[in-house]
C-alpha cells in the first residue's frame, strides 16, 4: 500500500491541531500512544472477538472500518512524531485470527512505546496493517475510510470538539 499520501494528510493534521491547541513545542508521544491503545480497544470492542460470554454480533463493517482508520491516524502521528515512515514489505502474513493479531497488535505497541526504534515501529505497522487484513479490508477501503475520518478530524476541529 502507498502510506506517502497519508502521512502527509496526517502532518497536515497534526500541525492543525498543534496550532489550535498551542501544542508545537509539546512532546505529544505518550498522549498518542495512549490514544492508540484506546482506539485498539475501541475497534477490538466493535468487533467482539474476544466476547465470549456474548450472543451479541459483530458491529457492522462500516463501524468497525472507521475505528479501524481511527488507529491508523495515530500510528502514522507517532511514526512522525519519531520520524519513522512505514517501509514496503514489512506486513507480517501469519497470523490465524482476529483475537490473536490483537494481542499481537498490544504487543507491538508495548515494543514501540518502550523502545521507539524504527524496527519496533515498522513491525507495529506491518501487525496493525495485517490486522486490517483479518478484518476484511483493502487498501481502496482503508485509504478512503482515512480521507473521509480526517475530513471529519479537521471539521471536529473547527468545531471544538
Amino acid at each position: 500500500m502507498e502510506w506517502s499520501s497519508l502521512y502527509v494528510m496526517q502532518n497536515q493534521l497534526d500541525e492543525y491541531i498543534a496550532s489550535q491547541h498551542y501544542l508545537q513545542k509539546e512532546d505529544l508521544f505518550h498522549k498518542k500512544y495512549l490514544a492508540l491503545l484506546t482506539e485498539l480497544g475501541e475497534l477490538a470492542n466493535e468487533t467482539r472477538c474476544f466476547k465470549f460470554w456474548s450472543t451479541k454480533s459483530r458491529n457492522e463493517q462500516s463501524i468497525i472500518l472507521e475505528e479501524y482508520v481511527d488507529g491508523i491516524h495515530f500510528i502514522l502521528s507517532l511514526g512522525l512524531e519519531k520520524g519513522y515512515r512505514n517501509e514496503p514489505g514489512t506486513i507480517n502474513t501469519e497470523s490465524p485470527n482476529e483475537l490473536e493479531q490483537f494481542i499481537r497488535v498490544y504487543d507491538a505497541c508495548n515494543a514501540f512505546y518502550h523502545h521507539p526504534s524504527e524496527q519496533h515501529y515498522q513491525e507495529l505497522f506491518g501487525e496493525y496493517v495485517r490486522l486490517g487484513e483479518l478484518l476484511g479490508f483493502d487498501e481502496q477501503a482503508i485509504i478512503g475510510a482515512y480521507r473521509e475520518k480526517n475530513n471529519i478530524n479537521y471539521q471536529r476541529q473547527d468545531e471544538g470538539y
